[in-house]
């Protein structure tokens, strides 16, 4: 008989739980041309757009939030420090969400399914809230006095009239898909990984958010925002629980029995003539099983 062992339940994708790969490539593509037209759709909103970001620098100061610029003075203490920022905002963003789902895929194809619900959700969220209240960013509100890093420093995204910009919406601030999806990203991966390292992944949010708000990008309300609603897509699509181990299986599913226990000493006789014994034939009394010898 198989003794019962335990694995890292993580050692081996289930592929099972793995979606074709071509039609997934499809729906995340067919997603995401759907977000960047939807941008475009909310667009040109000028004056809408400075409204609202006024109301959204007042509400901040009512509530005692931090200034923006604090945090931008720190970066503006070094050129490079800038620099690496916006290239940061530039170039992280996009490419460590698709990493991070193309690993899922592969290694925890069930945290990858939910992981896309939660994405897709969040972003269709987000877009519902950059077509009802377009927001102009920190950099592009006067009275906030803050410097556009991309323009002035670079790298950046952005073109420098923002009113008529055709690769991006400039005035989608509310919320801050930067911080949603970085989030995400944390939250995804210390679900499906098992390392005592994992909880570094939390860094990248704390960077992305340090950057989007450092480079006037967004506001901390924008951020604020989407992790709320990530909170609610979160719980809609529950994500697995922290892998765990599990005993081993055998070949055919059934689970091993488990290895037995100590065996006090004499008694071993006692357990085999116990077994040899035929139903409803009486056991044998102590003195014939302890070494054959009576006390």
């Amino acid at each position: 008989m198989r003794l019962a062992r335990t694995e890292p339940t993580d050692q081996e994708p289930d592929i099972r739980a793995r979606p074709p790969l071509v039609r997934e490539f499809l729906l995340v593509a067919g997603l995401f041309l759907a977000y960047k037209l939807g941008r475009q759709a909310a667009n040109g909103h000028v004056e809408e757009a400075f409204r609202n970001a006024g109301s959204v620098w007042d509400l901040e100061r009512a509530l005692h939030l931090p200034g923006e610029g604090a945090v931008q003075g720190l970066l503006l203490h070094s050129q490079p420090l800038i620099h690496a920022a916006n290239t940061y905002y530039a170039a992280v963003h996009f490419p460590a969400t698709a990493l991070f789902l193309v690993c899922l895929y592969w290694r925890r194809p069930a945290h990858y399914v939910r992981s896309r619900r939660v994405l897709a959700a969040l972003t269709a969220a987000a877009l519902g809230l950059h077509l009802l209240f377009p927001l102009a960013p920190p950099r592009m509100l006067p009275a906030a006095g803050l410097v556009d890093t991309g323009q002035v420093y670079g790298p950046t995204v952005y073109g420098q009239t923002p009113a008529t910009d055709t690769m991006a919406n400039q005035f989608a601030a509310m919320p801050s898909l930067h911080v949603g999806w970085a989030v995400m990203v944390a939250v995804g991966l210390i679900a499906a990984t098992r390392s005592r390292w994992r909880w570094l992944w939390l860094l990248h949010p704390a960077i992305t958010l340090f950057v989007v708000v450092g480079t006037a990008n967004h506001y901390w309300l924008d951020a604020i925002v989407v992790v709320a609603l990530l909170a609610v897509a979160l719980a809609a699509f529950r994500l697995p629980l922290p892998a765990r181990t599990a005993p081993a299986r055998l070949p055919g599913g059934s689970v091993p029995a488990s290895p037995p226990g100590p065996v006090p000493a004499g008694a071993t006789a006692v357990r085999s003539v116990a077994q040899a014994t035929p139903e409803g034939t009486p056991e044998p009394t102590p003195a014939l099983t302890q070494s054959g010898v009576g006390r």
